[in-house]
């Protein structure tokens, strides 16, 4: 069972910028495509961004244009780039697979947009 660990929250004022990583454990991680989550303060869990295994992405359309996910898979290590930041981004962000497995949920990472 691949390990997640979500790390590069923090708190950041509207306009700002944040760059999250999700570091994998297992050597089967560059297998499969994966995806950054979020979760807002009384909301459900949403999708934000996606990768293939083969680098292909897609996004949300709340962070399309802002927003940019990667991956390296020599390091085991999926990015999300956030850029041009709003207060509407606050939200607990998670990396799991796409689709995402009940099972690999990690502890997430925050990210407050505040002035």
């Amino acid at each position: 069972q691949v390990q997640l660990v979500e790390s590069g929250g923090g708190l950041v004022q509207p306009g700002g910028s944040l760059r999250l990583s999700c570091a994998a454990s297992g050597s089967s991680f560059s297998s499969y495509a994966m995806g950054w989550y979020r979760q807002a303060p009384g909301k459900q869990r949403e999708w934000v961004a996606a990768i293939t295994s083969g680098g292909s992405t897609n996004y949300a359309d709340s962070v399309k244009g802002r927003f940019t996910i990667s991956r390296d898979n020599a390091k085991n290590t999926v990015y999300l780039q956030m850029n041009s930041l709003k207060p509407e981004d606050t939200a607990v962000y998670y990396c799991n697979y796409r689709p995402a497995r009940v099972g690999s949920w990690g502890q997430g990472t925050q990210v407050t947009v505040s002035s």
